[in-house]
């Protein structure tokens, strides 16, 4: 038997610090400034259960629970269905991990072979892994999956793709042999004369967003035809909610679609855990990253699942890996096979016009203030861009003392977008709610 050593005498601390070359304990947080140090431990005395629970929930409504939240920008705030936190919440997949043993898994591997088959029906593409980490890692995995389809190095990048996903996308590449160019947006589109002078017969991928950040839908059936045409690929960065609504990334001519799938079946949770789905023509299923559940029949011909066409890191093709990190996704991806499963194709429709119709209903009547002027380059789903007649993050700060989130200022991403502000809608903000954010911002305004 083995047992974990620790020091318990002066010298033998001493001995340990000279090993690694430090005057004293103090030396090992030098890297925290002072002011961010805790001096003492000024712990309150213990509670029972019910006090504790009572006291965390205290603190849960100081947490902006009680806000009317019309800001998205990636991470929206949907309803989720009972059932999906019912049965993801089962310890058999609750406490499950990687299924490499299918003889013993086949319950999970039967949910994530599910899961795969939603997403494909989701994005109308052929093949989908078990998820990734999240969706701007997700685009960053499309990004190098078609580098690698395509061997060529050069990604062109629509700058109407989310400033966070951009930045991912940047840290993910930057030790990579891949040059990134961003196309700069104009009217709050994709810039097309700006893509044709820059397409050529290096380019891997164009990447772009299907609504993108400023809310805008465009139709990218031409602009696949001429990626196609100098042989790269169209990503899509998708949010899966509008496709109740919206053409399939496989009918607008994606090669390879992305997303987060937070806004399906999983809480905001102060900012994760979620997770990324990524999707992809049969032709491309040899560079695609993570793991894939596969069908199969056993030698008495059962149907079975298991783990398939590995180029794992830790596994006998690890030269050519194309893995990421999705160990732990497995059981948001499941609450997303949950949350699809409950509601249907008809549920996820119906979902899509709930959220479409209310935020139709608020750009009409933020449209009708005096000062206020609605982006009107294309149509939107659920998000829209509004040009106000002062800074935008002052008229959100204004806002939320009056307990309304009215958006995303786009200032703090885009130069002179300062007075810019995208507002969501999902369906569950009320039509109270909406007159409200226009009344209070019309008070605002006219002061």
């Amino acid at each position: 038997m083995t047992s974990h050593y620790c020091p318990h005498t002066p010298q033998e601390m001493r001995e340990m610090l000279d090993v690694i070359g430090v005057a004293d304990i103090e030396a090992l947080f030098a890297p925290i400034p002072p002011e961010l140090r805790c001096k003492t431990f000024n712990l309150p005395s213990g509670m029972s259960e019910f006090e504790t629970f009572a006291r965390m929930q205290q603190l849960a409504a100081d947490n902006c629970s009680q806000l009317a939240l019309f800001i998205g920008g990636g991470f929206y705030d949907h309803l989720i269905p009972a059932a999906v936190d019912h049965l993801a919440g089962r310890s058999e997949f609750y406490t499950a991990y990687t299924p490499y043993q299918p003889e013993c898994s086949q319950g999970t591997l039967q949910a994530l072979f599910e899961y795969q088959t939603a997403i494909c029906r989701l994005t109308g593409l052929e093949v989908s892994n078990a998820s990734l980490y999240d969706g701007a890692t997700a685009l960053a995995e499309g990004a190098l999956m078609a580098v690698r389809a395509t061997g060529r190095s050069t990604v062109l990048v629509d700058g109407c793709i989310s400033p966070i996903a951009r930045q991912v996308l940047a840290t993910y590449l930057s030790n990579q042999e891949v040059t990134i160019v961003e196309l700069p947006p104009l009217d709050g589109l994709l810039h097309r004369d700006e893509l044709a002078a820059r397409l050529d017969h290096d380019t891997a991928a164009l990447l772009v967003q299907y609504p993108n950040v400023f809310g805008c839908v465009e139709d990218f059936s031409p602009v696949a035809d001429q990626v196609h045409a100098v042989g790269g690929l169209l990503v899509t960065s998708v949010y899966p909610v509008a496709l109740g609504m919206l053409r399939s990334p496989a009918e607008v001519g994606a090669d390879i679609a992305v997303g987060d799938g937070q806004s399906l079946g999983n809480p905001l949770s102060f900012g994760g855990p979620s997770f990324g789905f990524i999707a992809a023509r049969k032709t491309y299923i040899r560079n695609m990253p993570g793991r894939i559940v596969g069908q199969t029949v056993d030698k008495n011909g059962r149907r079975g699942f298991v783990l398939t066409l590995q180029a794992r890191e830790q596994h006998i093709k690890r030269h050519k890996a194309t893995s990421n990190i999705c160990s732990n996704q497995s059981l948001c991806a499941l609450r997303g096979l949950i949350f699809l499963a409950a509601l249907g194709r008809g549920g996820l429709v119906e979902l899509a016009r709930l959220n479409y119709d209310k935020a139709a209903y608020a750009k009409s009547s933020l449209a009708r203030l005096p000062g206020v002027t609605v982006l009107q380059s294309a149509p939107t789903f659920n998000e829209f861009t509004i040009h106000l007649p002062r800074p935008a993050d002052q008229v959100v700060a204004g806002l939320m003392a009056k307990g309304i989130v009215a958006g995303l200022p786009l200032g703090q991403f885009y130069e002179g977008a300062e007075q810019l502000l995208v507002v969501t809608v999902t369906e569950k903000r009320s039509r109270k709610e909406i007159d409200l954010l226009v009344k209070e911002l019309e008070v605002l305004l006219c002061n």
